[in-house]
């Protein structure tokens, strides 16, 4: 998560030329720090006890610990394998920065109920302006977001108050747990001069700093500025106007992510399809209205359909373009069709997965967005035949060309599709087949004395290609090019799968050309160029 930062200095005039009374002239920033942050997402998504000794685990390393981790000696950047030595009752997790992020999400959510304004900066850490006027104080305003996260179940949280977002970052550091730490207007210098020189996330930069006898923040600060940035240039300008407490930084509001889900309930349940989709048109207008008010549209959606005795079924489906309030109902009418709920159907509910802008799916200059024709065509082709009988290609990595290609009902998106920027060693080089078989289909390859071409165990042919026989000659053809063969195990891993292959381009005479594989002494056509 990347904090939302200003460097815009604060406006100080008021109208008439007026200036704002000293303590009101600087606005005041609260920092939020939850301690021990992935070991508390890792609780609250595993379910563990949180008074264990818990273990968050980064490439081999500890990233975080919880207390009673610590009190057994366990620390961050010790090696596993040594933390479970100090601790043998250690729990151990793998990090997640999504789960952090995900978990986090809650602890923002509630202090947006207190004030509006907050900017996160990374998971468990948080900024916003002080709510003081609202609350009587900076330390009622801090006691009342305390309130709320102990009562969300985060029991260690700490608050910093100063005049940056640095220093109430550093002064939320030295707070106690469940308390506050108050710097006070104009005193942000003179707070962190005393802190380590090691407070400084930049390892490098702090190893150089007290290469050059430089111990605390203090010591930094006291350097001429200019000299600062002849020696150690923007980055470490910029660093020495933090710890010299001249941060000029603002908490920016964050936009709170919207939810666009509606539900449609039934009473009393409906038992067949088509009261349940003509009934869900209304919902699906007002959900696609809501999407077009912040110029938004939906591209992929997921459809929940509740049953009156506990049954639901979901299915996410995707359009190649953006859902219309049309497309919707269809959806809904394919998904019952194709997935009949066994109980009454007491409601519906759609969950909109990918909102993209409306800007980003306009059509180009010279009409490069998809022709709308052909979407409505398919669409009514599968409103006739079914979803999952209107089939688009799409191209992912492989060896062959059959496992190149992907079917995929049209309007859905094909997901874990094969990398094709890997190297997929036994590939055959381009251009492509033009016509690649839905199953191989039987040839022959023979030398000039007609007799079967063989590939041996080494890789190579018994006898020069001569003449092809496929399903599609009515007679042997004389082979006038040919190439390979590129050669490749496949399923090795897998012994009643496991064969050795290889593959041919071949060119008959009259300028056929062909793709053949040979599986030990057989000869199949798996594609055809033009």
């Amino acid at each position: 998560m990347t904090a939302v930062l200003s460097s815009s200095p604060v406006n100080t005039s008021t109208t008439g030329g007026s200036q704002l009374p000293a303590e009101t002239a600087v606005r005041r920033t609260m920092v939020v720090w939850c301690p021990d942050w992935p070991v508390i997402a890792a609780v609250a998504d595993f379910g563990l006890v949180a008074s264990s000794p818990i273990a968050v685990i980064d490439r081999g390393e500890v990233y975080a610990c919880s207390h009673a981790a610590r009190v057994d000696g366990v620390r961050r950047g010790m090696r596993r394998r040594d933390a479970s030595a100090h601790c043998p009752e250690l729990v151990v997790v793998e990090y997640s920065l999504e789960r952090d992020v995900r978990t986090f999400e809650s602890v923002l959510s509630a202090i947006e109920h207190t004030t509006s304004t907050v900017t996160p900066i990374r998971p468990g850490l948080c900024a916003l302006n002080v709510p003081s006027r609202y609350y009587g104080g900076e330390h009622k305003a801090a006691a009342v977001i305390t309130e709320q996260l102990v009562a969300m179940g985060v029991r260690d949280c700490r608050i910093g108050i100063a005049d940056g977002i640095f220093t109430a970052e550093h002064a939320a550091r030295q707070a106690a747990p469940s308390d506050c730490c108050v710097v006070p207007r104009g005193g942000s210098a003179a707070f962190l001069a005393e802190l380590p020189i090691s407070v400084i996330e930049d390892l490098e930069f702090v190893s150089l700093l007290r290469r050059l006898g430089i111990r605390t923040l203090g010591d930094f600060a006291a350097l001429p500025a200019h000299d600062v940035a002849t020696r150690f240039g923007s980055s470490g300008t910029l660093i020495h106007r933090l710890v010299g407490g001249r941060d000029t930084r603002i908490a920016a509001a964050r936009r709170p992510q919207l939810d666009f889900s509606q539900a449609l309930d039934f009473d009393p349940p409906l038992e067949t399809v088509e009261p349940v989709a003509f009934s869900s048109r209304q919902t699906t207008e007002q959900l696609i209205a809501e999407l077009g008010q912040h110029g938004l549209v939906c591209s992929e959606i997921r459809i929940e359909v509740v049953g009156d005795r506990g049954w639901a079924g979901s299915r996410v489906w995707a359009h190649p373009r953006w859902f219309t309030a049309g497309d919707l109902v269809d959806r809904i009418y394919w998904q019952l069709q194709g997935d009949p709920s066994p109980e009454p159907v007491a409601g519906i509910r759609l969950f909109p997965e990918t909102v993209e802008s409306l800007a980003d799916h306009g059509e180009g200059l010279w009409g490069s967005a998809p022709d709308e024709r052909i979407e409505r065509g398919a669409a009514r082709l599968q409103g006739m035949l079914g979803p999952d009988q209107v089939l688009a290609p799409s191209l992912q990595g492989g060896r062959s060309p059959r496992q190149r290609q992907v079917l995929t009902p049209w309007g859905q998106r094909r997901t874990r599709l094969r990398a094709r920027d890997l190297p997929w060693p036994g590939s055959i080089p381009p251009p492509a087949p033009a016509q690649v078989f839905p199953e191989p289909r039987s040839a022959a390859v023979l030398s000039v004395d007609g007799l079967p071409v063989k590939i041996t165990d080494r890789g190579t042919l018994s006898a020069e290609p001569a003449l092809l026989q496929t399903e599609e000659l009515a007679d042997p053809l004389p082979i006038d090019a040919w190439a390979g063969p590129w050669p490749i195990d496949e399923l090795w891993w897998d012994p009643a799968g496991a064969r050795q292959v290889a593959r041919f381009q071949m060119v008959a005479a009259g300028g056929s050309a062909w793709l053949l594989v040979v599986d030990s002494s057989q000869w199949w056509t798996e594609a055809r160029y033009d």
